[in-house]
């Protein structure tokens, strides 16, 4: 069955860990876009003040209690949703907490209470939230926040990076059991690089220096937009900035090397100068109501995670510019060791274009016949 979402203005979205950084970065532009907002945080009276301003400010905002880590807490959720809105659109599992130390200094209990709020957090809400889709029997969307740690595990963040890579594979489980039951529902998991939240500030921290995330740093900003895209538009994932990428892309080309790399370069990058906060969010929640951090500032775009939301755009003005270089240069101009090259470039996108984009593709190559006569030549 096609999924079909609404546009953001028509729709009711349950944002969880919504009292500070990306939830909050999040529930603050799906107001402004015209959605009804149901934010969720252990945090009462940082939610008391979001939703006040939220509404001060002409938006719909709602505010329920809860920790993630019970089920029947998300359970409240959704009815307090219904009971104030009447449906759900979209469910957003954002909830998350940080723990910075080497593994076998990390007390069992601390990993445990981790993996409640980061991994079953999102089973919570994942399970509540398809439960309200299959009895209303529309379409909706369920996002869960990963991170660029969902596909490479880093050092001092190893209990985070673990309950990360659970996080996706309970994501793509439930991906493939709803398509296996032809459900309306689009489900997605967004992967975020280093973000400028509290995160850092809010984390446990066992090491003897205040922690920190490697650069490069994207604005909560960027993954809230890259959030909101995956509520409109059916997507399977989405990575969000370009920061992780060669993390990942080496992991799988030389993951020995990748390793090597990751445990001499990540742990100096993973602290900054000053002593460990007192106070942390695993347990109890912290000083909420910022999205960003004071200490630390993000890029405000990713042209990464832009290509990723318009790929059919994307690959069109790369077949573009291929052809542009072909008309150019010239088949005869073409050196002849430029022309491997230029044939190893060119095919992967003209094989994207054709795959995502074939009228486009067919509608580009017909306005440049000649260009893309003397391409195909030079790739022969």
């Amino acid at each position: 069955m096609a999924v079909k979402l609404k546009p953001l203005a028509d729709q009711v979205i349950v944002i969880t860990g919504a009292s500070s950084g990306i939830g909050l970065a999040t529930a603050r532009k799906a107001a402004k876009a015209g959605a009804a907002v149901v934010l969720v945080s252990r945090n009462a009276d940082a939610l008391r003040a979001i939703c006040d301003d939220i509404n001060a400010e002409g938006g719909r905002a709602h505010a329920v209690v809860a920790d993630v880590g019970s089920p029947d807490d998300m359970e409240k959720v959704s009815r307090a949703a219904i009971a104030r809105f009447e449906r759900i659109d979209t469910w957003v599992n954002d909830a998350g907490v940080g723990l910075y130390g080497e593994l076998s200094r990390t007390p069992a209990e601390d990993h445990e209470q981790l993996f409640r709020t980061n991994y079953f957090g999102v089973v919570n809400g994942s399970l509540e939230a398809i439960k309200h889709f299959r009895a209303r029997g529309g379409s909706g969307a369920l996002i869960n926040v990963g991170a660029a740690n969902s596909d490479v595990a880093t050092p001092l963040l190893g209990a985070y990076s673990a309950s990360k890579h659970a996080v996706k594979g309970f994501t793509e489980a439930l991906r493939v059991e709803l398509l296996r039951e032809k459900a309306p529902v689009s489900v997605t998991l967004v992967k975020p690089s280093s973000v400028s939240t509290p995160f850092a500030d809010h984390a446990r921290n066992l090491m003897e220096k205040a922690a920190s995330v490697p650069p490069p740093r994207y604005s909560p900003d960027v993954v809230a937009d890259a959030i909101l895209h995956a509520a409109t538009h059916p997507v399977r994932d989405l990575a969000v900035g370009a920061g992780g990428r060669p993390i990942v892309i080496g992991s799988a080309a030389a993951p020995h090397l990748t390793d090597r790399v990751l445990a001499k370069v990540i742990p100096p990058l993973s602290r900054r100068r000053g002593q460990p906060l007192a106070s942390d969010s695993l347990y109890e929640p912290g000083v909420d109501g910022m999205t960003e951090s004071e200490s630390l500032k993000g890029r405000r775009f990713s042209l990464y995670t832009e290509a990723q939301k318009h790929p059919g755009v994307t690959v069109g003005l790369g077949a573009l510019a291929v052809i542009g270089i072909a008309a150019l240069l010239g088949r005869d101009q073409i050196a002849r060791g430029a022309r491997p090259a230029l044939a190893r470039a060119a095919r992967p996108i003209l094989v994207k274009a054709a795959m995502r984009r074939p009228v486009s593709t067919a509608k580009l190559v017909a306005k440049h016949p000649r260009q893309a006569a003397r391409l195909a030549s030079a790739l022969r």
